[in-house]
C-alpha cells in the first residue's frame, strides 16, 4: 500500500465518521458545556432552599448526624439507609440518603453542626429540571440503556476521528502552516484554515473526553482491556460473615475502625450502607496527599465482626485503577482547577465548530466533483 492510498484511506475514514456521528458530537459536547458548572449551580439552588450554614468549629459525629434522621422515618418501617455524603466544604450540609418502596433515592439534608434536618427530596425548581434534562441528554441521549450503548460507540468513533485528523493535518509538513489562519483568503480556505487550526489545538481534551466517555459507557469492555493491558488484578467484591441473630455493629466504632486502616489524616467522603446482610460495610475517604478531587481509598468493613475486608489506599493502587480513577478529572476538566474548567466551557463547543466546517468541506468536494453535476439534488437548484 502506498502512502497516497493510505492517506486517502485515512481522508475517508476522517470524512464519513464525521459526517455519520458529528450531530451526535455536537450534541454531547454542547450539553457537556453547559454541565461543566452544574455543581456550583446545584450547591447555590441548594442554599436557597436550606438557607446558609455558618462553620462553628467541627461537625458532629456521623452517629449524631444518622440519629437526627431516624425520626423522619420512625413510621415508615419499609425505609432503608442507603447512602451518607459528608460536607466536601465548611458551609455544606450532610447528604443522608433513604429509601422507600414508594422512592428509591431520598436526600435528607442535615446541618452539621447542630444537627438540624434541613429538608428532603426538595422539589426541583425550572433550573433544576432544565440540567436534569440537560444532563439525561448527555449521558443517555434521552434513551436509557440504549442512549448509552449508542453514545460509547459514538465516543469510540469520535476517537477515531480525532486520531484520523491528527494525521492528516498540515502542520506535520509546515509546522506554522498547521497553525495559521488566513482570513483574507477564499471562504473555502478560511474554512479550512478554521478546522485544522481549532481541531489540534482541541485534539487533546477532545480525545479526553471522547474516552473516557467510551469507556464509561462501554464499562463491560473497556475496564476488563485496562486492567489486562496494564496487569492489574480485578477486585473482587468483599463480603461479611453473615451472623443471624446479631445486629450489625455500631457506626461509630466501625468509622474508628475505618479510619485507622488507612494510617493517616483521612477525610470522610462517603459511607455506602449494606443492602443485604452478606455485603461489606464501605467507607470512602480521600488523603491529604491525593492529588485529584474525588476520594480515592476505600475501607470495606465486616459489617458485624468489624473485621477489615479490604483496603484501597488512594496512594497505593495498581496501575489499572489509577488510570480508571484518573478519568472523572479528566472527562470533567478539573484536573486544572478553575482554567481547566473554563476551558471545558469551550471545548465543548468544538464538536458544531468542526462538524460545520467539515460539512462545509465536504460540500465544496461534492460540488467540484463532475460525477455529481448531473445529480438530482445539483439539478434541482439550475432550476
Amino acid at each position: 500500500m502506498t502512502f497516497k492510498t493510505l492517506r486517502n484511506f485515512v481522508f475517508a475514514l476522517h470524512r464519513y465518521i464525521g459526517l455519520s456521528v458529528g450531530l451526535i458530537a455536537i450534541i454531547v459536547g454542547l450539553t457537556g458545556s453547559l454541565l461543566v458548572f452544574r455543581s456550583e449551580i446545584y450547591d447555590f439552588q441548594l442554599h436557597s432552599h436550606i438557607g446558609a450554614i455558618i462553620p462553628q468549629g467541627e461537625p458532629l459525629p456521623i452517629e449524631k448526624i444518622l440519629n437526627a434522621v431516624k425520626p423522619v422515618y420512625v413510621n415508615q418501617p419499609d425505609a432503608i439507609l442507603q447512602m451518607v455524603y459528608a460536607p466536601t466544604k465548611p458551609d455544606a450540609p450532610f447528604n443522608v440518603v433513604y429509601s422507600t418502596k414508594a422512592n428509591d433515592w431520598i436526600e435528607n439534608y442535615v446541618h452539621p453542626y447542630t444537627g438540624a434536618v434541613l429538608g428532603n427530596n426538595l422539589k426541583p425548581n425550572a433550573v433544576q429540571h432544565f440540567f436534569m434534562i440537560v444532563y439525561d441528554l448527555h449521558e443517555t441521549l434521552l434513551a436509557g440503556d440504549i442512549g448509552t450503548k449508542i453514545l460509547g460507540i459514538v465516543g469510540l468513533l469520535m476517537c477515531i476521528l480525532t486520531i484520523t485528523g491528527v494525521i492528516l493535518w498540515p502542520g506535520w509538513r509546515k509546522l506554522i502552516a498547521g497553525f495559521k489562519i488566513k482570513w483574507n483568503a477564499h471562504p473555502k480556505r478560511v474554512n479550512f484554515d478554521i478546522h485544522k487550526v481549532v481541531g489540534i489545538v482541541a485534539v487533546v481534551f477532545l480525545l479526553f473526553t471522547f474516552f473516557t466517555g467510551f469507556c464509561w459507557n462501554l464499562s463491560e469492555l473497556s475496564e476488563p482491556l485496562i486492567r489486562a493491558v496494564t496487569l492489574s488484578p480485578q477486585k473482587v467484591e468483599p463480603m461479611s460473615k453473615v451472623v443471624y441473630g446479631k445486629t450489625p455493629l455500631d457506626i461509630a466504632a466501625q468509622f474508628k475502625t475505618a479510619q485507622a486502616a488507612l494510617y493517616g489524616d483521612a477525610t470522610l467522603g462517603r459511607i455506602y450502607f449494606t443492602a443485604k446482610p452478606e455485603d461489606a460495610l464501605r467507607f470512602r475517604f480521600k488523603l491529604p496527599q491525593e492529588k485529584l478531587v474525588s476520594e480515592q481509598s476505600n475501607v470495606y468493613l465486616d459489617q458485624y465482626s468489624g473485621k477489615v475486608l479490604r483496603v484501597d489506599n488512594g496512594l497505593k493502587l495498581p496501575l489499572g485503577d489509577r488510570i480508571l480513577n484518573s478519568f472523572p478529572p479528566l472527562h470533567f476538566g478539573t484536573f486544572g482547577g478553575l482554567p481547566t474548567r473554563i476551558l471545558y466551557v469551550f471545548v465543548g463547543l468544538v464538536p458544531l465548530i468542526l462538524f460545520v466546517t467539515g460539512f462545509v468541506m465536504w460540500r465544496y468536494r461534492y460540488r467540484a466533483n463532475p460525477s455529481n453535476l448531473n445529480h438530482p439534488m445539483e439539478l434541482s437548484k439550475k432550476r
